[in-house]
């Protein structure tokens, strides 16, 4: 039980400011962004530097109670979610919100953990560089829950998830010790890379305050196009056919169904397909150039495009005549999972296949699912360039949301991951595991990896004070 004298002890290391005790206050926090999961906090603690940190968690070890890590609380398996018994408080990282260092440079920006992923988007802008990562939550996103959770989003195809942007970590370990390891060293071979262990261990070995991430040059031209394809084997068909044409340079490569598209265009009034015609599937694609010789992306990107509708790989395409039309073609994409969530109540899966199968799974998969539970229907859309699905299997009309998700979910979610699997995929492709996913994971990790993520996680966190509940699978789950 958390008492009152816990909280005085928090209190003397943060002050009145940074324990937030008010039942109001804390609300917001204590539910995940789909609403599927509910915890409750006796407080949050909101430390204002690392050494407060340290100091939280030290006590926290010392009295045995358990801290949640809490960015923006954008996760989307209930990650940052914390227990509905109100064990645990909750651990938030927004008032560390600080660039410390950014270098034109060095192409390097050393960020606080509560920093909002938009605001480093527009300090690198103002220095000519850029952070390549983005997602449709930039705006409440933070450093340190996109690195705990090794985000994804619409770049990787040519810059990698987070984890190939993260140079330096800075971070509390569950004694309370820090780790100061912001130096961005391009060879270190002094034993265990805790760098790569903390990334996506979404808080369970430690809580990271900061972080040196890496910054590209600045986009100096760009072209968005939006094209028409029969099928996602077409679709990856014009992404190999445009990277023999033009090289490195498709940065965004998205595809989605014609379904979906039309969930988008409902749910934003005024807004249509960027193209004449429509067809089954709509592939999105961008071109980035950070120096300005040789053909223009424009040209790059119409004489890829020109070249797919010769070879009948497409039937229409669409080219952005200005950034805002450009802006417009991505919002479609951008409000993909807001779409699919007001088409009512949905299974939700974040899933990857290696590319050359994602066509084909997109296809079979939806197939499968529609016949093994009759009356449900599949939509799906995702990163082709590196084989990242998100991959819904919605509600038969009129059922009851909560009782269906309850009922049928885990038997649904047991069918898809075992597709995924067969296909040598993973069941979480950028969202990471959280609550949502534990008890599959146990049920499909092999004994190695199993052994691997629980030895970790006991060498770390010995009292289990770490975001309990989350990744780890409990031995009964094996």
């Amino acid at each position: 039980m958390i008492t009152e004298e816990c909280i005085a002890g928090f209190r003397a290391i943060l002050g009145k400011r940074g324990v937030i005790e008010d039942p109001s206050d804390i609300d917001p926090w204590v539910h995940d962004w789909r609403g599927r999961y509910h915890g409750a906090a006796r407080a949050i603690l909101a430390p204002a530097s690392t050494e407060e940190v340290a100091a939280v968690v030290a006590l926290a070890g010392k009295l045995g109670v358990p801290l949640v890590p809490q960015g923006g609380n954008t996760s989307m398996v209930g990650g940052a979610t914390p227990p509905a018994d109100g064990s645990a408080l909750i651990l938030s990282l927004r008032r560390m919100n600080q660039i410390r260092e950014i270098s034109a440079q060095d192409n390097l920006a050393v960020c606080e953990a509560g920093l909002i992923l938009e605001n480093l988007h527009e300090a690198a802008q103002a220095i000519g560089r850029r952070f390549p990562l983005s997602l449709g939550a930039k705006g409440s996103a933070t450093i340190g829950g996109l690195i705990s959770t090794n985000a994804g989003g619409t770049q990787v195809l040519r810059h990698g998830t987070m984890r190939a942007l993260v140079e330096g970590i800075e971070a509390v370990l569950p004694d309370g010790s820090i780790h100061h390891g912001l130096g961005a060293l391009k060879k270190d071979n002094r034993g265990y890379d805790l760098k790569q262990l903390l990334i996506g261990a979404e808080g369970t070995i430690g809580v990271i305050t900061a972080a040196t991430l890496r910054l590209v040059p600045a986009i100096v031209d760009r072209s968005v196009g939006w094209a028409c394809v029969k099928s996602p084997e077409d679709a990856l068909t014009l992404l190999r056919t445009a990277e023999r044409a033009i090289g490195n340079v498709v940065e965004g490569f998205e595809v989605l169904g014609d379904e979906t598209l039309t969930a988008v265009l409902n749910l934003l009034p005024g807004t249509r397909c960027p193209t004449e015609t429509r067809s089954p599937w709509h592939v999105l694609i961008e071109v980035d150039l950070d120096a300005t010789d040789g053909p223009t992306a424009q040209e790059r990107l119409e004489s890829a495009l020109a070249a797919a509708f010769d070879q009948g790989i497409i039937s229409d395409a669409a080219i952005a005549a200005n950034e805002a039309q450009a802006e417009q073609f991505w919002r479609l994409r951008e409000s993909l999972s807001p779409a699919e969530k007001s088409l009512g109540p949905a299974l939700q899966f974040d899933v990857s296949v290696p590319v050359a199968a994602m066509p084909a799974f997109m296809i079979d998969a939806g197939e499968a699912a529609e016949r093994a539970f009759p009356g449900s229907t599949t939509g799906s859309f995702g990163h082709l360039g590196d084989g990242n699905i998100h991959f819904h299997v919605r509600a038969p009309a009129g059922a009851d949301g909560p009782a269906w998700i309850a009922g049928d979910g885990p038997v649904i979610s047991a069918f898809v991951h075992d597709l995924v699997v067969a296909a040598g995929g993973s069941i979480s492709a950028e969202h990471g595991i959280g609550q949502m996913k534990r008890a599959e994971l146990g049920r499909l990790a092999t004994p190695a990896q199993l052994h691997a993520l629980r030895a970790i996680k006991s060498a770390f966190d010995p009292k289990g004070i770490m975001n309990p509940g989350k990744l780890i699978p409990l031995a009964s789950e094996a």
